[in-house]
């Protein structure tokens, strides 16, 4: 009988792709598109747990991940600019 987990994927566009991340379990995986990056995220995730043993599972997960956006004044901002950046 198969269980559902849920666990956290954090998703970067980078030059030739997607990256992703699972913080809890500290499983990375790419892609072209988000889905396909998401998807393989799934398949690597469920690879480790078919794997992995008990001790390797319970020394990599971490069961408290805590996602915010964080607010920062920089000195002297104008020397970047972040494209998409909305600034307030």
């Amino acid at each position: 009988m198969n269980r559902v987990f849920q666990f956290t994927a954090v998703i970067e566009q980078e030059r030739d792709g997607h990256v992703s991340l699972c913080p809890e379990l500290d499983i990375a995986s790419q892609g072209q598109t988000i889905e396909e990056t998401k998807d393989n995220l799934k398949e690597a995730v469920g690879l480790f747990f078919e794997h992995a043993s008990k001790d390797e599972i319970g020394s990599r997960y971490r069961n408290e991940i805590f996602v915010t956006r964080l607010e920062v004044s920089v000195l002297n901002s104008r020397y970047f600019e972040v494209p998409g950046f909305v600034k307030s």
